[in-house]
């Protein structure tokens, strides 16, 4: 990321140099294959990378959150392309190299995102969503196929593996559509409708990037959400701007295909919850 990039140029350069050193090893290219690599190619390619100095993020954000885009193909090119300067060297600099990290993609087998926070899901905040996306995203660019493991460190001495979809389902079901959890956020107000409208952002976000969401996911929170008659008062009321992020949210699920309830009626809901929310900010 951007900001452990500023604020830990030496773990680059010790990473760096350690993938460096093995690279290096004279050893069986079945007991090394980085070394193997290296040997193929006659030289030790880098092996980090991130976006150019002075930028953060994964280049998908503005793209994800407009909405502008026909294929995911599109996200993992803007990934891909964001994602231009190699790190490492003494001082963990950057080198820009166009197209090198493309390379390590297409040879990846798995994607290993880990989350040290138990005061956090990964439907909190867009940086998940960006960065799991976008490495999914960018192997469908490149016609390939990987794992996603989202690795729970929160005990580093059992950390626990999950693929994306059974990490997102199991926050889904845990915390989005718990009513306990509902229950409180209505007690906030705007903000609680906010929180609505950000976990319905980022697991709609989940299921374009990666298309391993499942849509019984996506309708237990339209349920619990839009469904719920008390809940739906509650957002047209308190946050009509949540409620109509969240209705054009869902009804990008249904356009994308990603979502196929058997009620006929769900789109015409959400499109007249779309103008019962305009017309409530406009009386506010």
């Amino acid at each position: 990321s951007g900001l452990f990039r500023d604020m830990f140029p030496t773990q680059i350069a010790l990473i760096g140099a350690a993938a460096s050193a093995v690279a290096g090893r004279d050893e069986d290219d079945s007991e090394n294959p980085l070394a193997a690599a290296a040997r193929a190619q006659g030289k030790i390619g880098p092996r980090i990378f991130g976006t150019s100095p002075g930028t953060y993020g994964a280049g998908v954000e503005e793209l994800l959150s407009r909405g502008e885009w026909s294929a995911r193909e599109e996200i993992g090119r803007a990934y891909l392309e964001a994602t231009s300067h190699a790190y490492g060297g003494a001082d963990g600099e950057a080198i820009s190299a166009p197209g090198v990290f493309e390379g390590r993609i297409a040879d990846a087998d798995l994607l290993v995102h880990t989350g040290d926070d138990p005061g956090r899901d990964i439907l909190e905040g867009s940086a998940d969503v960006a960065f799991i996306g976008g490495f999914s995203a960018a192997l469908a660019a490149l016609g390939r196929n990987a794992d996603v493991i989202v690795l729970d460190t929160t005990d580093p001495k059992k950390p626990r593996p999950r693929s994306v979809g059974e990490a997102v389902s199991r926050v889904v079901r845990a915390r989005a559509v718990n009513p306990r959890f509902i229950a409180g956020q209505m007690r906030h107000g705007p903000r609680g409708a906010s929180e609505f409208a950000e976990t319905v952002d980022r697991l709609v976000g989940f299921a374009e990037t990666t298309h391993a969401i499942s849509g019984a996911l996506i309708e237990a929170v339209h349920d619990a959400y839009i469904g719920d008659a008390e809940v739906r008062a509650f957002l047209l009321r308190e946050n009509p701007a949540a409620a109509k992020v969240i209705a054009e949210r869902f009804l990008a699920a249904r356009r994308r295909g990603l979502w196929h309830p058997l009620r006929n009626s769900i789109d015409d809901d959400l499109t007249a919850l779309i103008a019962e929310a305009q017309a409530s900010e406009v009386a506010a």
